[in-house]
C-alpha cells in the first residue's frame, strides 16, 4: 500500500518510488545458518534502530556493524503504521531529553530530507482552544515552546485560525509553522540504505531469541573469544559479535528480560485507529490540526493530518491492543494478552483513567461519537465524511505503579552479558521526529559503555 502511494505521489521514476519499491535492495538480506562476525550487532529495524546502526557506523567506519530485523522487510511497524507528523517539541517539559531531543531531531529531518531529496512538507500546526478553560494551558504551551527553543510560535485569535484554516473554528490557537509532514517508513528505509552503503550488513528475516556469551571459540576460528557474544535466532540461525545495541520496540522488555534485566518497564500496547477523510472532502484541512491536551488523560486526543499522498487522517483514539503487533480488532495473541493484563501497572492504569478508556473503546466502536469530537474543531465534518482508516500500535512503557514512563530508559544486565549489551527499553514519543538527535545520544551512550 505504501508502496503504491508513493509511485502515485513521485511517480517511478523518482528516487523515493525506487527507493520503496526496490525495498528488498535496501531493506533485505538474508540469514545463512552463520551469518558471521561483527564488531556491533543492532536489533531492531525500526527507525531508531536504522538511525543509531547509520550514525555508528558513521562515525566508526573501521568497525563491522550487523543490523538484525526479525521480518522480511524493515520498519513495518511503529516506523510504517504512525502519523507522519514532524513534532516541533511544545510538549515537552523544559530541560528534558524529550524537549532537547525532539527540537534537535526536527532540525535535523529537514536537513536530512533536504539533502537526501525525500519529501516532506511544512504545513504547520495549530493547537486549538475551543473553550474558555483551554485558554491558560495554551498560554502555558505557548510559554513552554520559548524555554524550548521552538522556532516561531506564536498565539493567534480566532480571525487568524480562519486564515491559516478557514473551516476551523476556535477562539484561541498556538501556531507552529514549523511542524511538517513527511513519510517516516521512507526516512527509516533511507537511514538503512546509508547504513549500508557504509558497510553495514542487514539481516532480515532474523527474530532474536536467546543472546549470550559464547563458552568457546567458534571451531576452526584463529581469532579465540573476539566475539564472544552469541544472538541466536528462533530458527536456529547464528550472529556472533563482540556489543549488542538492542531498539525492540514493542519488543524491548522482552529482549532486556533475555539478557536478564528486570521486566520491567513493562511495554504494553495500545492501538490507535485513524478515520480518514473521503478524497472530496480533504479541502476541509490544510495542516495540522490539534487539541488543547487535557493533564487529566495520558494521551493527546484526536487530531486531523495531512498525509504525504495527500489524504487526510482523523485520530487516533487510544485502546489496549490484544497483540504487540495486532492493527486489527480482532487481532489476538494469548501470550501479550495475559502479559498485558496480568501487569499490576496496567491494572492501576485503568483503574485510575476507567472512565477516559471506555469513551476510547466507544469512540471507536461508533465513527458518529469520534467524528462528534471532531465537529469541535470543524463544524462542517459530518459521519457520511469520513471512512475508517488504518491503524497503529504504540509501545507505551509502564511502570509497576500504572505511571506512564516518559523519559528514554537504558538497560545492561549484569556479569560479563551486561557489560557488552545496551538495550534501549524506552525512546518515548516522537521517537521518529527525535530518530536522528536520539541516535547521537545512543552512539555516545554506546561508546562511554564500550570505549568504542
Amino acid at each position: 500500500v505504501i508502496c503504491g502511494i508513493m509511485i502515485r505521489t513521485f511517480g517511478t521514476g523518482s528516487v523515493c518510488a525506487r527507493l520503496l519499491t526496490q525495498g528488498s535492495k535496501y531493506a533485505t538480506c538474508r540469514a545463512a545458518h552463520h551469518s558471521g562476525s561483527f564488531d556491533v550487532a543492532v536489533i531492531g529495524g525500526g527507525i531508531v534502530g536504522l538511525a543509531s546502526a547509520r550514525e555508528l557506523i558513521l562515525r566508526h567506519p573501521n568497525l563491522t556493524f550487523t543490523l538484525l530485523e526479525k521480518e522480511k522487510e524493515l520498519s513495518l511497524h511503529q516506523t510504517g503504521h504512525n502519523s507522519g507528523v514532524i513534532h516541533s517539541g511544545i510538549y515537552y517539559t523544559p530541560g528534558s531529553l524529550k524537549a532537547q531531543l525532539c527540537v534537535r531531531g526536527a532540525m535535523l529531518t529537514y536537513q536530512y530530507c533536504q539533502k537526501k531529496g525525500v519529501p516532506y512538507k511544512k504545513c504547520g500546526k495549530l493547537i486549538v482552544a475551543v473553550e474558555r478553560e483551554e485558554i491558560p494551558r495554551l498560554k502555558a504551551l505557548y510559554d513552554r515552546g520559548q524555554v524550548n527553543n521552538v522556532q516561531d510560535l506564536r498565539l493567534i485569535d480566532a480571525k487568524a485560525i480562519r486564515e491559516r484554516e478557514p473551516y476551523c473554528r476556535g477562539i484561541m490557537a498556538l501556531d507552529s509553522p514549523n511542524t511538517g509532514i513527511v513519510d517516516w517508513r521512507l526516512v527509516a528505509l533511507t537511514y538503512g540504505k546509508d547504513f549500508q552503503e557504509a558497510g553495514g550488513t542487514v539481516i532480515t528475516d532474523f527474530e532474536a531469541s536467546d543472546i549470550k556469551v559464547a563458552a568457546e571459540s567458534p571451531a576452526g576460528s584463529a581469532e579465540g573469544l573476539k566475539y564472544p557474544i552469541i544472538i541466536k535466532s528462533s530458527q536456529g540461525k547464528e550472529v556472533r559479535c563482540r556489543f549488542v545495541l538492542t531498539c525492540g520496540g514493542l519488543y524491548s522488555d522482552r529482549l532486556s528480560e533475555i539478557s536478564g534485566c528486570s521486566s520491567e518497564p513493562r511495554i504494553v500496547p495500545f492501538r490507535g485507529d485513524y478515520l480518514v477523510l473521503k478524497p472530496e472532502k480533504n479541502y476541509l484541512v490544510r495542516g495540522n490540526i490539534y487539541p488543547v491536551p487535557n493533564p487529566r488523560f495520558p494521551f493527546l486526543g484526536f487530531h486531523f493530518t495531512p498525509r504525504m499522498d495527500g489524504s487526510v487522517w482523523l485520530g487516533p483514539n487510544a485502546v489496549l491492543a490484544f497483540k504487540r503487533e495486532g492493527y486489527k480488532l480482532f487481532d489476538f495473541d494469548t501470550q501479550d494478552f495475559v502479559n498485558a493484563v496480568s501487569f499490576r501497572g496496567l491494572q492501576r492504569l485503568v483503574m485510575k483513567n476507567i472512565v477516559y478508556g471506555m469513551g476510547e473503546i466507544y469512540r471507536g466502536v461508533f465513527t458518529s461519537a469520534q467524528v462528534k469530537n471532531l465537529q469541535k474543531f470543524i463544524p462542517e465534518l459530518s459521519p457520511s465524511d469520513v471512512l475508517r482508516g488504518p491503524s497503529g500500535v504504540r509501545a507505551q512503557a509502564l511502570d509497576a505503579e500504572g505511571n506512564l514512563v516518559d523519559d528514554f530508559v537504558f538497560d545492561g544486565g549484569k556479569g560479563e552479558l551486561g557489560s557488552r549489551i545496551l538495550h534501549v527499553r524506552n525512546a518515548p514519543s516522537p521517537a521518529a521526529s527525535s530518530s536522528l538527535a536520539i541516535a547521537e545520544m545512543i552512539a555516545d551512550e554506546l561508546e562511554k559503555r564500550f570505549q568504542l
